[in-house]
C-alpha cells in the first residue's frame, strides 16, 4: 500500500516557489537565532538552491532540459525571487552563496520563447543594481555580487543604467581596494561596462567626457599601483581604438595633458606598460589635425622621443608593431 502514495515529484516551478517561501521566512527573521526550526529551514533552502542550479546546469549524469529551464525561468521572474536572492545572500553559507550566484548568472541567458525575460524584469527593477554595486564595499559579498552584476550588464538597458548612475564614479575607488581579488573583480566589471555595448558606451563617454577622463587619468593612469596602471592603459587603448568611439578618441588625443601622461607611461620600466602606452601614443602622432600645443610638445621632445622609439624593442617579432613604430617615427621626424 505504501507505494501507492508516493509524493508527486516537484516541478521546476515548485522548486522556485518553495525557495521563494523559504527566502521570505529568512528575510522576515532579522535575528540569526539558530533554533532547530530555523536550522531546518536553512538546510531546506540550501538544498533547493542546489536543485535550481542542477536544473539549469545539469549534472554529471544529465544535460539540462530546455523545457525545465524555461519553466524555472518563468516562475523565477514572475515573483520577486531575484530581489530576495540578492537581499538574503549575506545570510547564506558560502556554498549556498556560490550556488545562488551561479543560478542568477545562468538566468540572465535563459530564453523563454526566444525572449530574455530577465531583461524585462530588470528594466522594472533597476534599483537592484545599486545593491550589487555597493556590494564591492563588503569583502565577503563582493565577488558574489560582482559576478551577478557582470551577468546583468549583458542586458543593454542595465549597462546604460549603471553607466549613468552616480555609483559609476565609485568604480575608480573599487579598482584600487587593498583586497586584490575584490579590486580585480571590480576592474573586470568596469571593463565590461566600457566595452560590451558599443553605442551606449559611445554616448556615455561623449556626455561625461570631462569628469570621466579626469578621474581615469589621475586615479588610474597615474596610480602608484603598477597593476592598476597596466590594466588602465590597456583598457584605454581598447576604448580609443574602437571605431564607435572615434569622436572621443579625437578629443582625447588633442589634449596636451593626456599626451604628457602617455609620454610618462612610455618611459616606464615595465615592458607591458610601455607596449600598451605605445598603442595609445601612436594615436597622438597619427592625428593629422594636431593642435598647436601638441605640435610644440612633439617638437620640443623630438630627439628624446625618436631615441626612445629607436631603442624600443619587444620580445617577439611583430611586423605590425615594427610598421606602427616606423610610421610614428616618420610622423615625428616630419614635424
Amino acid at each position: 500500500m505504501k507505494g501507492l502514495f508516493k509524493p508527486k515529484p516537484r516541478t521546476p516551478a515548485d522548486v522556485v516557489r518553495q525557495t521563494r517561501d523559504l527566502l521570505l521566512l529568512i528575510d522576515r527573521n532579522p535575528e540569526a537565532r539558530e533554533s532547530k526550526r530555523e536550522e531546518k529551514q536553512m538546510s531546506e533552502l540550501f538544498k533547493n538552491i542546489r536543485e535550481l542550479k542542477q536544473i539549469l546546469y545539469g549534472n554529471s549524469e544529465s544535460e539540462p532540459v530546455a523545457e525545465a529551464c524555461a519553466q524555472l525561468t518563468q516562475e523565477f521572474f514572475k515573483g520577486d525571487t531575484l530581489r530576495l536572492f540578492i537581499k538574503c545572500l549575506p545570510k547564506l553559507n558560502l556554498e549556498a552563496r556560490k550556488d545562488a550566484t551561479q543560478v542568477v548568472a545562468n538566468l540572465q541567458r535563459q530564453q523563454v520563447q526566444s525572449k530574455l525575460i530577465a531583461s524585462d524584469y530588470l528594466e522594472k527593477n533597476l534599483d537592484l543594481m545599486d545593491v550589487l554595486i555597493v556590494g564591492y564595499e563588503n569583502t565577503d559579498m563582493a565577488l558574489h555580487y560582482g559576478a551577478m552584476l557582470r551577468e546583468c550588464i549583458r542586458h543593454q538597458i542595465v549597462a546604460k543604467y549603471v553607466l549613468n548612475s552616480p555609483q559609476m564614479k565609485n568604480f575608480f575607488d573599487y579598482i584600487q581596494l587593498p583586497n586584490f581579488d575584490v579590486a580585480a573583480d571590480a576592474a573586470a566589471t568596469f571593463k565590461e561596462l566600457l566595452t560590451r555595448h558599443k553605442s551606449t558606451v559611445a554616448e556615455f563617454l561623449s556626455k561625461n567626457y570631462e569628469w570621466f577622463f579626469a578621474e581615469y587619468n589621475t586615479k588610474l593612469l597615474e596610480s602608484s599601483n603598477y597593476i592598476t596602471r597596466r590594466q588602465a592603459v590597456k583598457l584605454l587603448g581598447d576604448i580609443l581604438l574602437d571605431r564607435s568611439n572615434s569622436a572621443v578618441m579625437t578629443r582625447y588625443v588633442s589634449s596636451r595633458d593626456n599626451l604628457r601622461i602617455l609620454m610618462n607611461l612610455l618611459r616606464e620600466s615595465s615592458k607591458s606598460i610601455q607596449i600598451e602606452a605605445f598603442h595609445v601614443f601612436k594615436l597622438f602622432a597619427a592625428n593629422q589635425h594636431k593642435p598647436a600645443d601638441i605640435v610644440s610638445i612633439f617638437v620640443a621632445n623630438k630627439s628624446k622621443m625618436l631615441r626612445l622609439l629607436e631603442d624600443f624593442k619587444i620580445d617577439k617579432e611583430d611586423e605590425q608593431f615594427e610598421a606602427d613604430k616606423a610610421q610614428v617615427m616618420k610622423e615625428i621626424e616630419a614635424l
